[in-house]
């Protein structure tokens, strides 16, 4: 019996030239919600049950898991077969939505980059001792016109990057490093930086009063020079 031939390739850095291969979960569960439909037509499954389980995969909250999923593995830095990938990568996505415990669940955000700027401010970071938000949303700008992103997302990472507990410049340089588009991983916690915000205002009226005393001080100093 002929036994296949099997071409063996340079063993050197195989692991560096895993290819990887793209996912199609967003047809992948329309074919799923196709079956469905059609196993509700032939009446041989409950229907309630098939409701709810379509149900289930037309969610935003599946949507959104879909989503990141597929971020992670498109950006996780892993070498080895597909199936570490999709280990890696499962445990990732679910790193992220245990991290969101409490707050609304993750998602990708992706926009183009433009001369134009990518149409939003961010503040916080390590140094303020806070998360980095979405500040402003420019009105016309490109997030604006894309409308994903929300005024009060926090940013989680950057094409890949994560900046959890990373300083306000780290943030600043992926987002002008990016080229061409930009994949953002946020999560909507609008409470959070209404917090933040109001902590720095009482720290900007703190200091404008001190610099009020610091100038009637020196104004009374010169007053009884003279």
């Amino acid at each position: 019996m002929l036994k296949p031939s099997v071409t063996s390739a340079p063993t050197a850095d195989m692991a560096t030239l895993t290819v990887v291969q793209p996912l199609t979960l967003d047809r992948d569960v329309a074919r799923a919600i196709e079956l469905l439909e059609k196993l509700q037509e032939s009446g041989e499954v409950p229907v309630h049950k098939l409701q709810s389980l379509k149900k289930v995969l037309q969610s935003e909250f599946c949507t959104a898991i879909r989503e990141v999923y597929q971020y992670m593995h498109e950006t996780i830095t892993v070498n080895g077969c597909p199936e570490f990938r999709a280990r890696a990568t499962a445990k990732a996505t679910v790193a992220a939505f245990a991290a969101s415990e409490g707050h609304s669940h993750p998602r990708v955000v992706e926009l183009p980059k433009t001369d134009e700027g990518l149409g939003f401010n961010v503040m916080g970071g390590k140094e303020q001792n806070s998360p980095i938000y979405i500040s402003r949303i420019i009105p016309g700008g490109v997030a604006e016109r894309h409308g994903g992103l929300k005024r009060g997302d926090q940013l989680l990472s950057v094409n890949g990057v994560s900046v959890e507990g990373e300083h306000h410049e780290k943030a600043v340089e992926l987002l002008k490093a990016a080229k061409d588009s930009v994949k953002l991983v946020v999560r909507y916690t609008p409470k959070v930086l209404e917090e933040m915000e109001a902590r720095f205002e009482k720290l900007r009226t703190a200091r404008r009063r001190q610099q009020q005393q610091q100038q009637r001080q020196q104004q009374t100093q010169q007053n009884h020079m003279s």
